[in-house]
């Protein structure tokens, strides 16, 4: 059974940048499609970024274009959000979930982590 486990959550300032990143184990990961989600307090949980596996491509969240970079290194089974300028409105669990398929989705994962909290002090 696959399992992604996530970490690099913490609290950082305004203006701040964190690394978070995601471990895959029980199933192949370069032939998954991989992405980032959260959930701040009384909200529901939305989309951040994905990257496919098949060419790399990246695809992201209006909230986040131009401040947060998502990656992968499948020899390392490991998937990275990379956020910059952060804003106290980043403030959420962060969670790293996978899928199959070929393209870019923004929904329909199947597999998620326990998620990594990200705090932004004004």
């Amino acid at each position: 059974q696959a399992q992604l486990v996530e970490s690099g959550g913490g609290v950082v300032q305004a203006g701040g940048s964190l690394r978070l990143s995601c471990v895959a184990s029980g199933r192949t990961f370069s032939s998954q499609n991989m992405a980032w989600f959260r959930q701040a307090p009384g909200k529901q949980r939305e989309f951040v970024a994905t990257v496919s596996w098949s060419d790399d491509r990246t695809y992201y969240a209006n909230s986040v274009k131009g401040r947060f970079t998502i990656s992968r290194d499948n020899a390392k089974n490991t998937v990275y959000l990379q956020m910059n300028s952060l804003k106290p409105e980043d403030t959420a669990v962060y969670y790293c979930a996978s899928r199959m398929g070929v393209g870019l989705y923004s929904g329909g994962y199947t597999t998620w982590g326990q998620g990594t909290q990200v705090t932004v002090s004004s």
